[in-house]
């Protein structure tokens, strides 16, 4: 357990460690990911539930009935019905998102991968994100697990972090480090 502390820490590395242990133990850790995804992806769009995951003024109980139905709804896992229950009835689904981040970095450690995140000016196909995963993969000497993200301020190019590494080949960066060189100059 003290190895899972250095990647997820504070009240949301306890309840993910907690839920991990109990997904190894059930043999459904990735089942509980599928569902945690989904439910994360499910707040992220509805900006009802995202209130309700975030409102200090909804009671306990008026939180833990709407996630209930939710969850029942969406035929979820019983252990993450269970979990995301006993979150709200402790009051912590604000720390949900987090929870959920940390569930997936155990998952990913646990299978041996290493996550990495992709910034991108437009979003990547599946070819290009499968390039660079290759890439990655043949550098680090294992699998990497990426999550890619657009920002259009990058103008072109891509950022791609791996654990404390970073790459930035963006242009954005890249017209920074000009502008900078020919101050220099003058």
């Amino acid at each position: 357990m003290a190895a899972q502390t250095t990647i997820v820490a504070g009240i949301a590395g306890r309840y993910a460690n907690a839920l991990f242990d109990l997904a190894v133990e059930g043999n459904a850790i990735d089942e509980i990911a599928d569902d945690l995804r989904g439910l994360s992806a499910l707040i992220g769009e509805s900006s009802d539930l995202a209130r309700l995951v975030r409102s200090p003024v909804l009671t306990r109980e008026q939180q833990v009935a709407a996630m209930g139905a939710i969850l029942e709804r969406a035929g979820v896992h019983e252990l993450t019905r269970s979990f995301v229950g006993l979150v709200a009835r402790n009051r912590r689904l604000f720390a949900l998102n987090d929870m959920v981040e940390g569930f997936a970095r155990l998952r990913s450690r646990h299978r041996g991968e290493i996550t990495g995140e992709i910034t991108s000016a437009q979003p990547l196909s599946g070819d290009q994100v499968a390039a660079v995963k290759a890439a990655l993969a043949q550098a680090m000497g294992q699998e990497v697990h990426l999550q890619a993200a657009v920002d259009d301020k990058l103008l072109g190019g891509l950022i791609v972090r791996v654990g404390s590494r970073m790459v930035d080949a963006s242009l954005r960066t890249k017209l920074q480090a000009l502008q900078f060189a020919m101050k220099g100059a003058q």
